[in-house]
């Protein structure tokens, strides 16, 4: 071969492949694509056949066969008709399916924080209505203690007012015991005078009838 053919032959090669930007593309649906060696079904298979929904990393694109690189790590040559640029129904059923149940757990998770927060709030007012009640009855018991310190203010002003008032009968019972009983020995005093005066009244008595009787005259016709 000439250089020329050659030269030729290189370009018509290059022509027909052209070096594809790094995608990913997925086995279609309801196959299993053998990777083979070459661009065509007569170079052997070098990995067996891969199920459907298998992403591979594009490398290469031809006519009719693209050149991949597998999970595995293999780079081989597969039919471009099989070849789909979306994942298949099944994996996007899948897919959907997965982030479907992630939803209902998010949300069931969620309604149990829901749950939990509502039933916090509860017991927040819960508290708060039985603060509230607390309040209400302190307030009721400190009227009750103002209404009772006011009268106990009232008791002790009456009964500063009645000890004075027994301090001053007092202080008037000594004065007329002591003048009862000044009394007492003035009127003892003039009884013992008046005695003493009967006495005397008495003694005169005496003394004096017996000098007012009339003495008998002598009869001198003895």
């Amino acid at each position: 071969m000439t250089p020329l053919r050659l030269l030729f032959s290189l370009v018509l090669i290059v022509s027909s492949v052209s070096v594809a930007q790094a995608r990913t593309v997925w086995v279609d649906d309801q196959l299993y694509l053998p990777v083979r060696s070459g661009a065509g079904t007569q170079y052997r298979i070098i990995e067996n056949a891969l199920p459907s929904g298998t992403p591979l990393e594009v490398l290469e694109t031809g006519d009719n066969y693209t050149r991949v690189r597998t999970p595995k790590g293999t780079e081989g040559w597969v039919a471009s008709q099989y070849l789909s640029n979306e994942p298949i129904a099944a994996d996007q059923l899948h897919r959907v399916s997965r982030q479907l149940d992630e939803t209902q757990s998010e949300l069931a998770e969620a309604r149990q924080q829901l749950a939990a927060v509502t039933e916090e709030r509860n017991s927040l007012q819960n508290a708060e209505n039985n603060l509230s009640n607390r309040a209400e009855d302190l307030q009721t018991e400190l009227q009750r203690i103002k209404n009772i310190a006011a009268d106990s203010i009232n008791l002790e002003r009456r009964n500063r007012e009645l000890r004075e008032e027994n301090q001053k009968l007092r202080n008037d019972l000594e004065v007329l015991t002591a003048e009862n009983e000044r009394l007492e020995a003035s009127k003892e005093s003039d009884f013992m005078l008046l005695g003493a005066g009967l006495v005397f009244g008495g003694v005169l008595l005496a003394l004096i009838i017996p000098m007012l009787k009339p003495t008998r005259k002598t009869d001198n016709w003895a």
